[in-house]
């Protein structure tokens, strides 16, 4: 996973993890705004955007170009945005709202369209986005590469919508593909395929609390014993994957 540059940061409390996650960001965001104008944010739901608290406020809030920002899921219910199951609702009330990032470059799904077409329709949206120059395109392959994902799993080993065992785990063409049986409800979801979380710049992994320690000491450790975990199947072409754990996360690690 991420070959050599794969990097785990353990943190004692739950506010230096969100200081170290915010410092961590801005510092991904002033060296890819050296080169160009635009910086893309892939966000996760679950506890993640807790975690992002501290970017928020001072002193990471005012040394941040937030007009930089162009923000996107990893996976999304199928829901309305304003249902409580909306990641972007979840995004969009801990997160955006505090920071004055231009309302068009912050990317939900269309929610009035079904699985499928929400698929199809936020996959044709970031084409159209890489043909504009605002997405870059991974120089190994086709598929669009993000500057920093930002990202969580579940104690099965799961990222985005891609569960242990489905068949989603080996779509290599589509760049948004749809799920209708997850197993972690609700189960009608998008989600980016693992060849555009695999063309990612940077990925920070942020996992805390001990639900899903045993999937993060497989994972860290590299335990291939039996079958991989859908996280042990991220290999950056050319990135870098960081683990950014607080103490009870890492507390089964050697």
């Amino acid at each position: 996973m991420a070959g050599e540059k794969k990097d785990v940061r353990i943190f004692e409390t739950d506010d230096e993890l969100a200081d170290g996650l915010a410092k961590y960001t801005v510092e991904i965001f002033r060296k890819l705004t050296q080169q160009k104008s635009n910086f893309t944010v892939v966000l996760s739901g679950g506890y993640l955007i807790q975690k992002l608290r501290k970017l928020v406020e001072p002193p990471y809030v005012d040394e941040i170009d937030w007009s930089k920002w162009h923000v996107f899921w990893v996976d999304e219910r199928v829901v309305m945005k304003d249902d409580p199951d909306s990641n972007y609702r979840l995004a969009n009330e801990g997160f955006l709202l505090k920071v004055p990032i231009p309302p068009a470059q912050i990317y939900a799904i269309n929610d009035n369209l079904d699985a499928e077409g929400a698929a199809d329709d936020y996959e044709a949206k970031v084409k159209e986005l890489v043909e504009h120059g605002v997405v870059d395109v991974s120089p190994h392959t086709k598929f669009p590469r993000f500057d920093l994902m930002l990202l969580g799993i579940g104690h099965d080993g799961h990222l985005a919508s891609l569960f242990p065992n489905h068949q989603l785990l080996q779509e290599k063409e589509k760049w948004v593909t749809f799920i209708k049986d997850s197993p972690k409800p609700p189960p009608v979801r998008i989600t980016f395929t693992f060849p555009v979380i695999n063309a990612s710049a940077y990925i920070f992994m942020v996992v805390a609390g001990t639900a899903e320690v045993d999937a993060v000491k497989k994972a860290v450790e590299g335990d291939s014993s039996n079958d991989l975990l859908p996280v042990q199947r991220v290999y950056l072409e050319d990135g870098e994957f960081v683990w950014i754990l607080d103490k009870l996360a890492a507390s089964r690690l050697n």
